[in-house]
């Protein structure tokens, strides 16, 4: 018998796979918040690893109506392949072993690739964007950087418009291909301004051409009965739907990466 086809991300095979798939779980990822399990998934002589998100695994929060984790999920990988970025892992929305669910396509990562780092000194070096400064024990302090990463430019891009209120460095896999890929956007599409992320380094600084062509091609999407519209009607709530469009307006608008409204912690903790 011949090995089962690995497939690869961003291709509508993984996608077919990930919705038609028969999911075997393997493990449990106990780092995670919700309950979130590694699986096998096999169709038709293809197989692959993915993670399963069950709804009745996730955790009630105060900000986000129960049971909707996994929608907002999805949601979001809907938004990043509208972009053309192709940033989120393929995600679906499914039934499985523990019922209705995320699963998403796994996504192996390249350890020495450096995205964040913390720095002495009150100025990031060439290459590299200031976040924050942070407390480091014994009294001192350190500055908080990023990568001045075209890769990490586009999600915070993407982070504006779905409203992430989680994106942690955890949460950044870069891959052997040079690929960046961001996961867990769980608490994302809230209608009121939640923006929280360690991707500040571009803040008030001019959108690249390139986002504001991708953030136009969104703005059509999400018109009364655009394609994206829809499908996101099906995923998060009409209101949540018009507060995105509205972000995507503002920062058309405003021609620049947001800055922090100062009525919302900034920075999500843990930052990792």
């Amino acid at each position: 018998m011949s090995a089962p086809e690995r497939i690869p991300p961003r291709s509508v095979t993984s996608v077919e796979l990930l919705t038609r798939g028969e999911l075997t779980v393997r493990g449990r990822i106990r780092e995670a918040s919700n309950a979130a399990l590694y699986c096998a998934v096999a169709h038709d002589g293809r197989e692959a690893t993915c993670v399963y998100k069950p709804v009745a695994g996730e955790r009630p929060l105060w900000d986000f109506p129960d049971g909707t984790l996994a929608g907002r999920e999805v949601a979001a990988y809907e938004i990043s392949e509208a972009t053309g970025w192709g940033l989120v892992p393929p995600t679906v929305l499914r039934d499985g072993p523990y019922g209705e669910g995320m699963c998403q396509l796994w996504i192996d990562v390249t350890p020495e690739a450096e995205l964040l780092a913390l720095v002495d000194g009150e100025e990031p070096e060439p290459g590299w964007k200031a976040v924050a400064f942070a407390e480091v024990g014994d009294g001192r302090t350190a500055l908080l950087v990023h990568a001045d990463d075209e890769r990490l430019r586009r999600l915070a891009v993407l982070d504006a418009v779905i409203n992430n209120a989680d994106r942690k460095g955890g949460h950044l896999l870069p891959t052997a291909d040079g690929r960046l890929y961001g996961i867990d956007h769980g608490v994302t599409f809230n209608a009121e301004n939640k923006l929280r992320t360690l991707l500040w380094g571009w803040a008030g600084e001019p959108l690249t051409q390139e986002a504001v062509e991708v953030l136009g091609t969104l703005r059509e999407g999400l018109k009364e009965g655009g394609e994206l519209a829809v499908r996101l009607a099906g995923l998060i709530t009409g209101a949540e739907v018009d507060a995105t469009r509205a972000r995507v307006d503002a920062l058309l608008a405003s021609g620049r990466h947001p800055e922090p409204s100062g009525e919302w912690p900034a920075i999500p903790w843990p930052p990792v």
